[in-house]
């Protein structure tokens, strides 16, 4: 089989596509004809540097993955051949507090990961993909689509009415905004392009907030958009650089749901501020097995389709995290391993 792998984490030169022998399934164990990837922040991060969590060169990149059950170990009965499947982000967080050796554990920092032809997992690993979504739809859920709904589905879920602050147009922004709007949350957007916003309005958004253009984005949507009660939830995938503002934007008693670090500015949070906000400060790390279910029977039952901004050839891929980098796209971005 074929399979990419970063010799180095230093950039993108050091992906390089290597021939390997195909893996095959042991007891309680399948082996995946992976169709399609999808890429996340963290798997370019991990490539610059910015990675947060530890992380080790020479393995194959990628979390997120569709493919097609190709053979079965022994004893394994949740799966046959053919069976469509997805991957979930962290293979042994089944539920409850996640294990101690969960980051150890994670696809393209602490184990191999998806962007091969063929992959042997655990038949706990994956999750069946409904038969209303394609491999390319599917394999955007793991990361961004769980991280989304863990996000909306705290210890007081997202109800109708209520209101959801969404940063960007990332994947993970983009599910926020489908599956608070199926939710009957109104929803308020932000993003720097005329052009996005028409896109964030077309997916649902109630308002959106160009923050190049609204320095104090946070006072704007407190103050103008919500009467100065504030926002409910509040997304936050920017990280450093945008905390403040969302600290601003939020409730009393509302969350502020600590995911992404797309920001690398670190200018320090003012503890004063943080205590007069009166919200929740919630860290997460996308969700466990039973989060990515309840995600996938949702979409399923909504007829919520994920938004892919473009999909890229297996031969292409330095291009798809080339793409990535430039941080133009809306939605999810997929390498298509097969055809």
């Amino acid at each position: 089989m074929r399979a990419y792998r970063f010799d180095q984490l230093a950039s993108l030169d050091d992906l390089t596509l290597h021939d390997e022998p195909t893996p095959q399934p042991q007891r309680g164990e399948v082996l995946i004809k992976i169709d399609s990837v999808s890429l996340n922040y963290r798997d370019l991060s991990l490539v610059l540097g910015s990675y947060v969590g530890p992380s080790r060169p020479g393995l194959i990149p990628c979390s997120d993955a569709a493919g097609e059950i190709a053979a079965v170990g022994e004893g394994v009965t949740a799966f046959k051949p053919g069976d469509r499947v997805i991957s979930a982000f962290h293979p042994r967080w089944f539920g409850g507090r996640p294990p101690a050796s969960a980051g150890r554990e994670t696809y393209g920092s602490g184990s191999d990961g998806w962007l091969a032809e063929y992959k042997v997992v655990s038949q706990e690993a994956v999750v069946r993909l409904p038969d209303a979504l394609s491999f390319e739809e599917g394999a955007t859920l793991p990361c961004a689509a769980v991280t989304a709904w863990t996000a909306l589905s705290g210890q007081v879920p997202i109800r109708a009415g209520q209101t959801v602050l969404t940063l960007g147009t990332g994947g993970v922004s983009i599910f926020a905004l489908q599956l608070a709007k199926a939710a009957g949350a109104r929803v308020i957007a932000t993003t720097s392009s005329a052009a996005k916003a028409e896109r964030l309005t077309a997916l649902g958004a109630d308002q959106v907030v160009n923050y190049a253009e609204i320095a104090d984005w946070g006072r704007h949507v407190k103050k103008d958009l919500t009467g100065g009660l504030g926002v409910d939830c509040v997304v936050e995938v920017g990280g450093p650089a945008t905390v403040t503002q969302s600290l601003t934007a939020v409730r009393w008693g509302g969350e502020v749901v600590l995911i992404g670090f797309l920001t690398q500015d670190n200018p320090g949070i003012d503890y004063f501020h943080l205590k007069a906000s009166g919200a929740v400060v919630r860290a997460i790390g996308v969700g466990d097995r039973a989060a990515l279910e309840d995600l996938v029977r949702t979409v399923s039952q909504t007829g919520i389709k994920p938004v892919i901004d473009k999909v890229f050839s297996f031969g292409e891929v330095r291009q798809a995290f080339e793409h990535l980098q430039a941080a133009r796209h809306i939605g999810k971005i997929v390498v298509k391993v097969r055809g």
